[in-house]
């Protein structure tokens, strides 16, 4: 296979959607296909993702469960990724277009590198999944939502930074923490109460378990920890150093943690009650 030539005047540039369609290769083909005439079928949806900001970089975080209709169509579903070095992207709605979508935001970000000789800044890359969820408004429009968010460490400004997004492909930078998905009310309050601009990174990360854990309370969407199938949400933190995803052994330990902490207040509470 040879490479493809452009003259100046049709060259695409940095842009992985543009080369796609300077070639012809239609950039969601499947997004758009499959939503039409979906009416009727179950869509598996991904649900709750969250993310907040710590003192030194960001941390964000999704629950593992996907729902079809009122089943549980997977139990261990990523919902977090790496979008580069120093972002990710944490996906809630259609599972198969957000997953398709992140390949393809990978993809465009490996191209610009490649193509430029430097990384895209953060904004462009928010910019960049913004275009992508226009993109697929008309799948969206048809059931097929997706609604991620978006978070990395900025190494031109040297802090975290979050952004969210709606199904138009309106971005909006939020400055402390953001959620999405069915529990995303609940997780959202969990962490407003206990967020502080100061929290370390352990203290973030148990912050947003804590989150997930709660909402998986009160969502049936939302999964919560399952020790016994040793399945626990996905978290990952993003410094100047990198995006860390957290081993599953050391979240296992946090969430040993947080279920005592949680048993002990609820014996508390029943012994004040009887009292």
């Amino acid at each position: 296979m040879t490479l493809p030539i452009f003259n100046p005047a049709e060259d695409p540039g940095p842009s992985f959607h543009a080369l796609l369609s300077k070639l012809e290769h239609p950039t969601t083909p499947s997004l758009v296909s499959a939503a039409v005439g979906s009416e009727g079928i179950d869509i598996t949806h991904g649900t709750t993702v969250v993310a907040a900001k710590f003192a030194d970089g960001v941390v964000i975080a999704g629950d593992r469960r996907a729902t079809s209709g009122n089943l549980i169509a997977h139990r261990a579903m990523d919902k977090v990724f790496a979008a580069d070095r120093w972002s990710g992207v944490a996906i809630a709605g259609a599972a198969g277009p957000a997953m398709e979508m992140v390949k393809m935001f990978q993809l465009q970000l490996q191209h610009y590198e490649k193509v430029e000789g430097h990384t895209l800044s953060l904004e462009g890359k928010a910019n960049q999944l913004s275009a992508m969820l226009r993109a697929n408004l008309p799948a969206a429009m048809q059931g097929m939502v997706v609604v991620p968010i978006f978070a990395g460490f900025d190494r031109r400004r040297g802090y975290g930074r979050l952004f969210a997004f709606d199904v138009t492909g309106g971005r909006y930078e939020e400055e402390d923490f953001v959620a999405s998905g069915s529990g995303s009310l609940f997780a959202r309050t969990v962490i407003k109460l206990g967020y502080a601009p100061d929290n370390d990174a352990d203290t973030a990360v148990d912050l947003l378990i804590k989150a997930l854990y709660m909402a998986a309370d009160d969502d049936s969407a939302t999964g919560g920890p399952d020790s016994m199938r040793g399945i626990y949400p996905m978290v990952a933190t993003i410094t100047a150093d990198g995006f860390r995803a957290i081993p599953t052994e050391e979240l296992a330990e946090r969430f040993e943690v947080l279920l005592a902490v949680e048993a002990a207040r609820v014996d508390r509470t029943a012994s004040e009650s009887e009292g």
